[in-house]
C-alpha cells in the first residue's frame, strides 16, 4: 500500500513540477514596512504551533499586517480550537486528489492571493503544503532550508534553523531578516 502511496505521490510531483514552469510570478520585496499582507501555509498537524501562530498574528496585527493561515490536517475531524479562526483555513486529507494535490476552494483562493509575503512552515515536507508554496503567487516567498529536499526551490529567502525547529524562533526569525533587507528600490524580478 505504502509503494503505491509512494508512486502517486511522484506523479504527483511531476504534474506540479509541469504547473510551477508555466506559472509565472513578480517577485518583489522591498522593505517590512510596505508590507500589508502575509500568507503563512502551516502543517496544522503540528497542534503545538497553534499559539505561536495565534501570537504572530498579533504582533503583525499590531503593524497593520494582515495575515492568513492555511493549514493541512491529516485527520479526519479539525481540532475545535482551529475551526472558528476567521483567519485560518484547513485542509483535510479528503480534500486532496489522487496525487495528493489539493483541490479545495479556500486552496485556489490562497495560491491565487498576491501576498507581500508568503511564509512556510512546512517542517516535515508535507507535500500538500509544498504545492500551495510551490504555486503561490506571492510576491516574496521565504522557506526553511533542507538540504535533503531533491526539489529546486520554490523560495526567495531560505532559513536555516538548528534541528528540531520551534516555530515562534522561526517566525521571530523570519522578521529580523525581513526587517533587515532594505533594498531602496524597487526591486522586481520576473520568476518563471
Amino acid at each position: 500500500m505504502e509503494l503505491f502511496e509512494g508512486i502517486r505521490q511522484r506523479i504527483g510531483k511531476l504534474i506540479l513540477a509541469k504547473k510551477v514552469k508555466k506559472t509565472r510570478r513578480r517577485v518583489y520585496y522591498s522593505n517590512i514596512k510596505d508590507i500589508r499582507n502575509i500568507g503563512i501555509v502551516w502543517d496544522a498537524n503540528r497542534s503545538e504551533d497553534f499559539a505561536s501562530l495565534s501570537e504572530f498574528h498579533q504582533k503583525m496585527h499590531e503593524r497593520n499586517i494582515d495575515v492568513n493561515i492555511i493549514g493541512y490536517y491529516e485527520g479526519e475531524e479539525l481540532p475545535a480550537r482551529i475551526t472558528a479562526i476567521m483567519y485560518l483555513s484547513c485542509i483535510k486529507r479528503k480534500e486532496l486528489n489522487f496525487f495528493y494535490q489539493p483541490v479545495s476552494n479556500d486552496t485556489d483562493k490562497f495560491i491565487k492571493t498576491i501576498f507581500d509575503v508568503l511564509i512556510d512552515i512546512n517542517f516535515e515536507g508535507r507535500f500538500p503544503l509544498y504545492y500551495i508554496s510551490s504555486l503561490s503567487a506571492a510576491s516574496f516567498k521565504v522557506g526553511l532550508y533542507d538540504s535533503d529536499e531533491k526539489n529546486i526551490s520554490v523560495f526567495d529567502l531560505m532559513m536555516e534553523l538548528k534541528k528540531p525547529v520551534h516555530v515562534e524562533n522561526y517566525l521571530d526569525q523570519v522578521i529580523h531578516y525581513l526587517e533587515m533587507i532594505n533594498s531602496g528600490s524597487s526591486n522586481k524580478v520576473e520568476k518563471s
